[in-house]
This record gives C-alpha cells, sequence and structure tokens, in this order.
C-alpha cells in the first residue's frame, strides 16, 4: 500500500514539474529572483528582483519584420515621427523590404525606439525588462549567475565596447551565452529596458533637496559601489542619454515576462 502511495505521489510530482515546464513560452529562459547591489547601491540594502521570464536571445530582424507585416503603422515609412526619429530601421532598405534576409535575418533589430520596442513586446504578452532585471540577468557569467567581481568577466565587456561595430551584426544564437542560457546579454548590442531613464531626475539638482545629487556630473562616481566597474557606469551614462524615440545602430531589445 504504501509502495503504490509512493509511485502515486512521485507521479503526481512529475506530472506538475512538466506541466510548469509547458507555462513556459518558447525562446525563453526564467530566471530566479534574488539580490543584487546595482552600480548605485548599498551593500546593506541590496535590491530585491522577483523571478521572471526573459528571451534567450534579443529580437532578431525577421522577427521584427513579421511585427511589422501585422502592425503597419509600425513600418519604416509610416512611423510617426513622436514614436521614432528619422533613424528609425534606417539599416533597412524600404518599410518591409528589409535586411532581413542572408545573414541579416538573425541578427539583432536595432534603430529600433523604447516606443517601438514596447510595442512589440506588448504584441507578444510581454513587455522590457525592467533596468533592474536586467542588470541582475546580465551578471552572470558562463559558469556563474553573478561574476561582479569576477575581472575576467568585465574584460570580455571592454573588449566588445573598444571594436567598431561589424556592418553586419552577428546572428543572435552566435553571441555570448551566461549562465541562465542566455544570448547576448554582453558583446552584441545594447538593449532596451522598461525604465531606461529611471537614473534621470526631474528636479533641478542645485535646488531639490529631495533628489540624490550625486548621480549628476562628476559627482557620480560618489555613489557609486564598484568605482572599477566602467562597464555598468557606461551602461548607465548610455541609457540616461537616450529619449523614448531615439533610434541607435548598435541599440536593440528582448522582452521579459512576470511570474504569476
Amino acid at each position: 500500500m504504501k509502495r503504490w502511495f509512493l509511485i502515486l505521489i512521485l507521479t503526481f510530482l512529475a506530472t506538475g514539474q512538466a506541466i510548469a515546464q509547458k507555462t513556459i513560452p518558447q525562446h525563453m529562459v526564467p530566471i530566479k529572483g534574488g539580490t543584487f547591489v546595482p552600480l548605485y547601491g548599498d551593500e546593506a540594502a541590496p535590491v530585491e528582483v522577483k523571478g521572471f521570464l526573459l528571451d534567450k536571445y534579443p529580437v532578431t530582424n525577421a522577427e521584427y519584420a513579421r511585427f511589422l507585416a501585422d502592425n503597419p503603422k509600425w513600418e519604416k515609412d509610416a512611423v510617426k515621427p513622436l514614436f521614432a526619429d528619422k533613424n528609425y530601421l534606417r539599416h533597412w532598405d524600404t518599410g518591409q523590404g528589409t535586411a532581413a534576409t542572408g545573414k541579416a535575418m538573425y541578427s539583432p533589430v536595432t534603430n529600433v525606439s523604447w516606443f517601438a520596442a514596447k510595442a512589440y513586446c506588448e504584441c507578444q504578452g510581454k513587455r522590457l525588462p525592467t533596468v533592474s532585471e536586467w542588470e541582475f540577468a546580465a551578471l552572470a557569467s558562463e559558469d556563474k549567475p553573478n561574476a561582479a567581481q569576477d575581472e575576467k568577466f568585465y574584460q570580455r565587456s571592454l573588449d566588445w565596447y573598444s571594436k567598431p561595430n561589424p556592418d553586419i551584426l552577428p546572428p543572435v544564437q552566435n553571441s555570448f551565452r551566461n549562465y541562465y542560457g542566455l544570448y547576448g546579454m554582453i558583446g552584441l548590442v545594447w538593449e532596451w529596458t522598461q525604465d531606461f531613464n529611471s537614473a534621470l531626475l526631474v528636479g533641478d539638482s542645485r535646488s531639490d533637496a529631495s533628489q540624490d545629487r550625486q548621480l549628476f556630473c562628476g559627482a557620480g562616481v560618489n555613489g557609486a559601489k564598484y568605482v572599477g566597474n566602467y562597464v555598468a557606469f557606461m551602461r548607465y551614462a548610455f541609457r540616461s542619454s537616450l529619449k523614448a524615440n531615439y533610434t541607435v545602430a548598435n541599440l536593440g531589445f528582448r522582452c521579459a515576462q512576470s511570474i504569476k
């Protein structure tokens, strides 16, 4: 009797695991929640990140072309200037006659605005990742989830930043794969986040006592946890320079999804 009961329990657990695996959308990977200390953070009060799902790859030219076929208002010749500047999809030949052919088909799509990236993710039932989610997932090296103290890991990013972009970006599958199974978090393109401008302050930094003045000008380094983390400094500075309708030749995106 006990033996049959044990078999029943094991069967139930196995079935539950199979169902849980099926709920993960294709080409997404689960990121187990945890805490981390961001560039401007306090080790005594690390940022908590809840578990979430993240696209395994950045969105490709081919995937974005399919999005345009179903959403023509986001085509190159139709999008409003409010939602994308004049360089939107400039690497594509025409509205839907795209660079998503040949080698470029599986390259990450770039020259897309935050508005366009957000619309794409929402059409997939997803969203853009937050800065905290992206930074948390990007801390992973090949073999560990947090490589914050690994100089070789940072050097990989520095090596990438020091090189000019190729005419055709490599396929997303050929990029760096980290501990979680995410490709291209480092060494491929910059990526939009949901709250990319969260480091910006809305008040006058000279008079608004409620704002964190350390994020301005040269004082920015004073509030940084790891002053040698040049890679994170570049990311934060780059994000702070953006506006939602900007498009950049090496700025792409991937989608996230909350775990209910």
